[in-house]
């Protein structure tokens, strides 16, 4: 989900000329082979300031409209993805290199959580609604209401999950908010005919006009940002990209929830580091998974020294053919931050580090990608040289991971407080009652959104338990989530109402409960009759 180490051009945010951005147009690309398969024109401003003029009429309707109802909204979207789905692979297959068998999953599950969400929002907890008198006869009611047309920036490496439907989209319109979509450019084709797709589900499933659109190419996205409409944005993607769009929207006091990642630490415990092959199996799979391209990609794996575990490493790799990355500047990207890992990695084999790092750094500037394939690579790195500001903190997005090997626990953990915040760890132990892993979670806690105990951090589910988020630089807001239900709080802000009549109320807070949601009244939690 993030794209650290490529170019701004490929978060989607900035302008690029290995895309054709300049010339009015998103070109589309297949990784395979770099060749291009048509393109897409950018939305004109004028078409963009329809856009949001439909969507903020949309929105006090969508706000008024029962979530049971947009339940249905988003069942139907769910319905036509799946109805489309030979389709929408053979598109994103060919914009997007990823493979028919990751795809159709991933299709899956996004029809799947727009379900969820709908779900969640017929549900109604996240409302908070409560009422109770405060002294004689004084009443306080509050509740959350939806902020209004949200802009969602559409991410590259996930072309179904966070793209133009998807975690984002789908939890906005459940708490109740017209959206707005910036196409990526790395999946241009496949984003137009998603959004076709949707547009019409929810025309048939009776949403208001405004409910969703589309937008292509860099300035309609900025101006989507600089939108007085626009009361939030969603952004998954780069640090760089990330951090931009949380500067611009600053001036108007937007909030912009930015999911971002960085690196994801792995530590083994002395008590599970027995099991070397199937570790390093694990390992492997998880940061070569998608050609590495996940938010959630292990990074970093701390080992017991003596185990073995980077031979078999670098043994199982062996194993990996290489993958194309999505685009042309992701591949360089990846080529650039492979040869700096190289360069910053000292490790017992620094000979062979320093001459993969001199070859890397030589292809990187010279070398021209016919197709966007590359090769998987793991480093031997030492604890003493995972201090601040070191290159080996900084996420290579891509197959790429590096192994420290520890002498010493305590000292292993002590440098895990070092790392930049991430997404998610993994913690790998010896089994119950393994006397290191509580000590080794307790430390995590403060620097990661999610833990992840003997299971890799590449698996994300949507439920009501999730935490897909984390302290930044990972995101821009350590309070959110951008998967599970509590997703749907971005998009919601409380008010409160002393001394209210019905009429003044969210049906929320009807004395007859019409949406039949749970409610706090006088302080005791009540539940809608079954």
């Amino acid at each position: 989900m993030s794209e650290t180490d490529a170019p701004a051009a490929d978060t989607g945010l900035a302008p690029d000329a290995d895309q054709g951005t300049d010339q009015g147009v998103d070109p589309s690309y297949d990784p395979r082979t770099g060749e291009q398969h048509g393109s897409v024109p950018h939305t004109a401003p004028e078409h963009v300031a329809e856009i949001l003029r439909r969507a903020e009429d949309a929105a006090s309707v969508i706000a008024d409209t029962s979530p049971a109802t947009r339940e249905g909204w988003l069942a139907a979207i769910a319905d036509s993805l799946r109805a489309h789905e030979d389709e929408l692979v053979r598109l994103a297959g060919e914009e997007t290199g990823l493979g028919a068998d990751r795809l159709r999953g991933e299709l899956a599950k996004c029809a799947t959580s727009t379900v969820f969400y709908g779900a969640v929002a017929a549900e109604g907890s996240y409302l908070g609604a409560s009422t109770e008198g405060i002294g004689g006869d004084s009443t306080l009611s509050r509740w959350n209401i939806p902020l209004g047309p949200v802009a969602v920036f559409g991410a590259s490496n996930f072309p179904f999950g966070f793209g133009v439907i998807g975690h984002d989209v789908a939890s906005a319109l459940g708490a109740g908010c017209p959206v707005i979509v910036k196409a990526h450019p790395a999946h241009p084709r496949l984003s137009v005919r998603l959004a076709e797709l949707v547009a019409d589900a929810l025309d048939r499933a009776g949403a208001p006009v405004g409910s969703y659109a589309l937008v292509v190419g860099f300035d309609a996205g900025l101006q989507l940002v600089d939108a007085a409409e626009v009361t939030a944005v969603a952004f998954t993607g780069s640090q760089g990209g990330g951090m931009a769009l949380v500067a611009r929207a600053a001036a108007r006091g937007v909030p912009v929830f930015a999911e971002m990642g960085t690196v994801n630490p792995v530590f083994v415990t002395t008590d599970a580091a027995a099991d070397s092959a199937q570790i390093a199996a694990g390992f492997v799979g998880s940061f070569t998974l998608g050609a590495g391209q996940f938010c959630t990609k292990p990074g970093l794996l701390f080992a017991p020294a003596g185990a073995g575990i980077f031979d078999a490493v670098r043994a199982r790799l062996g194993q990996v053919p290489p993958a194309p990355l999505l685009t042309a500047g992701i591949a360089r990207g990846y080529r650039v931050g492979l040869a700096a890992l190289a360069e910053a990695a000292h490790a017992a084999d620094s000979a062979a580090a320093d001459t993969e790092a001199q070859t890397a750094a030589a292809n990187a500037a010279t070398e021209p990608v016919h197709g966007y394939a590359v090769d998987p690579q793991a480093f031997l790195v030492r604890l003493e040289d995972l201090h601040p500001g070191s290159r080996l903190l900084e996420e290579c997005f891509g197959p790429v991971a590096l192994v420290c090997e520890y002498e010493d626990a305590a000292g292993a953990l002590d440098t895990l407080t070092r790392l930049q915040p991430s997404l998610v760890a993994s913690v790998i132990t010896g089994g119950p009652g393994d006397p290191e892993s509580a000590a080794v979670v307790r430390r995590l806690l403060g620097t990661v959104g999610r833990v992840a105990l003997n299971a890799w951090p590449t698996g994300v589910a949507t439920s009501w338990s999730m935490q897909h988020g984390g302290p930044w630089p990972a995101t821009s807001r350590s309070g959110a989530t951008s998967v599970g239900a509590g997703a749907l709080g971005r998009f919601v802000r409380p008010v409160a109402v002393q001394n209210a009549e019905p009429a003044h109320l969210s049906a929320a807070l009807h004395p007859d409960n019409p949406w039949r949601v749970p409610r706090r009244i006088d302080g005791r939690l009540t539940l809608p009759a079954a």
